[in-house]
């Protein structure tokens, strides 16, 4: 009546309503026998909601009965037991998934939240955890993308039923000890039960403090798309436009399309300037019509003296030349 699970993030034992739910506790118990869950994935994980698995496939759409391996395929699925009726009431229940037509197989899940209601009469409570509670608040806090399969691989590694009240069926081979995992069973193209995600671990502490810059940065540029001011988190800023600056008070836009303009066409170019008084900050934006030329123009004018200021020359770390620079030249 009670069955053990060991998974890849702890083991939980649950026990099952044998009485209310005869046919469903003897389907979950000799598939378990059979080691039919090993390796399981807990492939569909809601949080606040619930945690799926049971389904060889792993897409929430195959599995079968344990009356398939009595009868054949037409009792791939048997119906589900309505009465009496058992709520999900509380965290760590456990469910038999309704297949759409009122019918089990071997899906399964655990609930996550107390009182959900909606789930009561569409799948088939017959049990709940009574040991290793701990496991539902792991489950809870997986990562999940936005189709609710968690990123780290979950699996159900070996099941150990500890108490069946019900005989073996006839005809039924069950294995006398857990089948050892191939390949084909843990291939996953997310991370894998073992691998590690510690990317800071055994790394020098420079690099460690690179990588976190560079999260930071990652976050800040999310923010900035939230609020308007990125059009996307990873734009970057445009190849073509130069930032100069210390320059002089004096030189206009006109001088500088007339220096650099040596390089290559000059799609804009534009003197910053204090919008109250008009005067020169003395830093300016270039773009050319082409990347290489504006290259160039790097290579070639940074240090450079003009109007009795030796000027500084890089490429512009600016993205709102992307979309709010007006495209003209002559501003004044």
């Amino acid at each position: 009546m009670s069955v053990l699970i060991e998974t890849t993030i702890g083991d939980f034992v649950v026990d099952l309503y044998i009485k209310e739910r005869p046919k469903t506790s003897m389907n979950f118990l000799k598939l378990c026998k059979l080691k039919y869950y090993n390796f399981s994935l807990f492939h569909t994980i809601q949080q606040n909601f619930i945690a799926q698995a049971g389904d060889p496939t792993e897409t929430g759409r195959g599995g079968e009965s344990i009356f398939c391996q009595m009868y054949g395929d037409q009792a791939r699925f048997f119906e589900m037991e309505a009465v009496p009726l058992l709520n999900h009431a509380k965290r760590g229940c456990l469910s038999m998934v309704n297949n759409g037509d009122n019918m089990h197989g071997s899906q399964f899940f655990v609930t996550l939240d107390e009182d959900l209601k909606y789930l009561n009469g569409v799948h088939t409570v017959f049990g709940e955890i009574t040991e290793g509670f701990d496991i539902l608040e792991k489950l809870n806090d997986a990562i999940c993308d936005k189709d609710n399969h968690p990123f780290q691989d979950i699996r159900i590694m070996h099941t150990i039923v500890l108490d069946d009240p019900f005989p073996d069926p006839d005809g039924v081979d069950f294995p006398s000890r857990s089948p050892s995992p191939d390949e084909r069973l843990l291939e996953s193209a997310r991370i894998g039960v073992d691998e590690e995600v510690d990317e800071m671990k055994n790394k020098p502490e420079e690099e460690i403090a690179e990588l976190i810059a560079a999260k930071e940065a990652r976050t800040q540029a999310h923010i900035l798309e939230m609020v308007g001011d990125l059009h996307y988190a990873e734009e970057k800023p445009p190849d073509n436009v130069l930032f100069v600056c210390k320059l002089n008070a004096v030189t206009t836009e006109d001088d500088l399309e007339v220096i650099f303009g040596r390089f290559g066409p000059i799609l804009s170019c534009e003197v910053i300037r204090d919008r109250k008084t008009g005067d020169s900050l003395q830093y300016a934006f270039i773009e050319f019509a082409d990347a290489k030329h504006c290259e160039n123009a790097y290579f070639k004018m940074d240090n450079v003296l003009i109007d009795d200021r030796r000027i500084h020359v890089d490429f512009s770390q600016s993205v709102a030349k992307n979309f709010q620079w007006n495209r003209k030249c002559n501003m004044h």
